[in-house]
C-alpha cells in the first residue's frame, strides 16, 4: 500500500481507500486488518463468488478451506489444507490455501516451502489470492466485485470488534 495512514478509524479509512485512486488498497488493508483465521474465511467467501472462473481442483480446494475454517483442529482438514499449501501457489485459491497453512502451521510449512515464500504472512497470501481472483473478473464488473469484497471484509472487521468488546 502506498496510502499513508490517517487519524481515522479503521473502517472509515478502509472506505476511503475504496473510494480512492487505487481501490485495491482496501483489499490489502482488510487482509491485514482481520485476524488470520477471519481473513482466510473472508478470502474463501470472496473467491466462492468467483467459482465459475476456477477449475474443479480449485473448487475442491475451496471446499477444503471452508472445512478447515469451520474445524481448524480437525486432522483431516489440517492435512488437506497443509498438502495444498505446501506447493507454490499458482492460482487465487492456492494463495488462500497458503494463508490457511501459514495460519495453521507456519513453522512446519516453512521447512517445506520455497525460500521466496517463507517470509509471507497469512495476510499477504490472502491479499494475493483475492487480488488474483479479482484480476480474473471482467473489467466492466471489477469495481463492483471489489466493492462487494471490501464490504464483506468491513462487516467481518465490525463483527470481530464487537466480539472483542463482548469478551471483556
Amino acid at each position: 500500500m502506498k496510502t499513508l495512514p490517517t487519524e481515522q478509524g479503521s473502517i472509515a479509512f478502509c472506505r476511503e481507500l475504496l473510494a480512492g485512486r487505487v481501490p485495491e488498497e482496501a483489499i490489502t488493508f482488510c487482509a491485514y486488518l482481520l485476524a488470520e483465521r477471519a481473513a482466510v474465511w473472508w478470502a474463501h467467501e470472496c473467491l466462492s463468488h468467483l467459482t465459475e472462473l476456477f477449475d474443479g481442483t480449485d473448487q475442491e480446494l475451496l471446499a477444503h478451506i471452508r472445512d478447515w475454517v469451520g474445524e481448524p483442529d480437525n486432522p483431516r482438514h489440517r492435512a488437506a489444507v497443509g498438502t495444498a499449501a505446501a506447493t507454490p501457489p499458482t492460482t487465487p485459491v492456492g494463495w488462500i490455501a497458503l494463508a490457511a497453512g501459514w495460519r495453521d502451521n507456519g513453522s512446519a510449512m516453512a521447512a517445506t516451502m520455497a525460500p521466496a515464500l517463507q517470509s509471507f504472512p497469512a495476510a499477504h497470501a490472502v491479499n494475493a489470492g483475492i487480488l488474483a481472483g479479482l484480476a480474473r473478473v471482467a473489467l466492466a464488473d471489477r469495481f463492483t466485485v471489489l466493492s462487494a469484497f471490501v464490504e464483506m471484509g468491513i462487516q467481518m472487521a465490525e463483527i470481530e470488534a464487537r466480539q472483542s468488546v463482548d469478551a471483556y
